[in-house]
C-alpha cells in the first residue's frame, strides 16, 4: 500500500471515528472540559491531516491522522468520550 493510499485510509477511519464519538461526561462536570479538549485536539490534527493530504504530503497526512485518532481512542479508553462500543474504531478494555 502506498503512503497516499494508507493516509487516505486513516483519514477516512478518523473522520468516521470523529463522527461517532460524543462527550461521555455531564455538561457541568469538571471532566467535560477534558472531553472537549480531547475532541478539539482530534479535530485540529484531522484538519492538519486533510491540509497535508491536499498538498500531496501523504507522510505528514498519515502522521497527523494518527495523532487525531490517538486523541479519540485515548478519550474513549479514559471514559471522557463515548465511542458507542465500536471496537472496530476504538480500543476498549475487555
Amino acid at each position: 500500500m502506498t503512503d497516499g493510499t494508507l493516509a487516505e485510509k486513516y483519514l477516512r477511519l478518523t473522520r468516521e471515528a470523529l463522527g461517532r464519538v460524543v462527550p461521555a461526561t455531564p455538561g457541568r462536570s469538571f471532566l467535560r472540559g477534558a472531553s472537549d479538549d480531547f475532541l478539539a485536539m482530534a479535530r485540529s490534527y484531522l484538519a492538519d491531516a486533510e491540509h497535508f493530504s491536499a498538498a500531496g504530503d501523504a507522510e505528514r497526512a498519515l502522521a497527523a491522522a494518527s495523532y487525531a485518532h490517538g486523541w479519540l481512542d485515548a478519550g474513549v479508553r479514559l471514559g471522557l468520550l463515548d465511542g458507542g462500543n465500536d471496537d472496530q474504531r476504538f480500543t476498549f478494555f475487555r
